[in-house]
Formats: C-alpha cells, sequence, structure tokens
C-alpha cells in the first residue's frame, strides 16, 4: 500500500521546511498531538522519502560565493554510458549546485557558485571545458536575485487551524 501524507502530515513538513530544528514537542504543541505521535509521524516522512534531509541555508554573499552562473551544456554523444559518465564528473564538481538534464537546445542546465567571474572561468578552463564529450557550453549570469526559495509550497485552508509559534 502506498503511503499517501495526510494534513497532520502536511503540517509537520511545512514547520520542518521552516525551521528543521523545530522539535517534536514544539511540533505536538503547535498541532495539538502527542509528541509520540509526532516523533512516529517524522519517522514515517523520512522512512517513505518525503523528507530527505535536515540543512541549514546559509548566505552565500557571506561566504564569498557572489557569482551565479546558469551553464548550459550540449554533449557531442548522447549513449547511456556517455551521459551517465558526464553526470558523474559533473557531479563531483563543488562549484555546480544543480545539474538538471534537459530536453530542447541543450542537453545539461548547471547552478554554478564560484566567488567571481574570474573564479568562473577557472572552473570552466580547468574543470567544465576540459570533459571529453562537451560539444558547447554556454553561460549566464545572474545580475541579482529577486526571489529565492528553498521551501516547497504546501500551505492550504487548513495552515489556518496551527497553534501560531512562539515568537
Amino acid at each position: 500500500m502506498t503511503f499517501i501524507p495526510d494534513q497532520i502530515d502536511m503540517c509537520i513538513m511545512d514547520i520542518l521546511q521552516e525551521d528543521a530544528r523545530t522539535t517534536n514537542k514544539e511540533i505536538a504543541s503547535r498541532l495539538g498531538k502527542s509528541v509520540t505521535s509526532i516523533f512516529e509521524r517524522v519517522k514515517r516522512l523520512e522512512a517513505e522519502g518525503y523528507i530527505l534531509r535536515y540543512i541549514a541555508v546559509l548566505n552565500k554573499h557571506k561566504l564569498g560565493k557572489n557569482l551565479v552562473a546558469y551553464t548550459s551544456v550540449t554533449l557531442k554523444e548522447h549513449g547511456h554510458d556517455r551521459l551517465l559518465s558526464f553526470e558523474q564528473k559533473i557531479n563531483s564538481f563543488p562549484e555546480v549546485m544543480e545539474c538538471y538534464k534537459m530536453n530542447g537546445q541543450f542537453d545539461y542546465l548547471l547552478k554554478v557558485l564560484v566567488a567571481d567571474m574570474e573564479a568562473y572561468e577557472v572552473f570552466n578552463l580547468t574543470k567544465l571545458s576540459r570533459l571529453d564529450n562537451i560539444y558547447k557550453i554556454r553561460s549566464l549570469f545572474v545580475l541579482s536575485e529577486t526571489k529565492h526559495e528553498v521551501e516547497l509550497n504546501l500551505k492550504t485552508n487548513w495552515q489556518a487551524k496551527l497553534v501560531p509559534k512562539n515568537k
């Protein structure tokens, strides 16, 4: 039988997205449930793959990562082994924050995060363009960011039934 999260599960996930350090006790209090039931629900959401991991969202600018580039990559050959090889190599580069296999004008779209244009040039010349199956690389550089979300929107009308978080 397939597990489908109910409204309580959705609310738990929403609370944890907002602050992954929220304790089971705090969640239970906000939802009017027992700590044990919240603990069991969280464990099930983890086991079923709805909650993948818990992270801290860092300020990239304070850490000197000021340039975001969206880089499209077109490959010469598209056999399964060639695609897999490219993905394995790209996934090993710490500068690549996201990698998507695409359809259309190019094969992959990369989100690359580096300190500055000089660092991007080094990344491009010493890593990306040296991969053996590269046909074409094109990059777009972010001038400013007007929205950046890491939370999935799970809010529905049942959200209003929550006990407000103590601030």
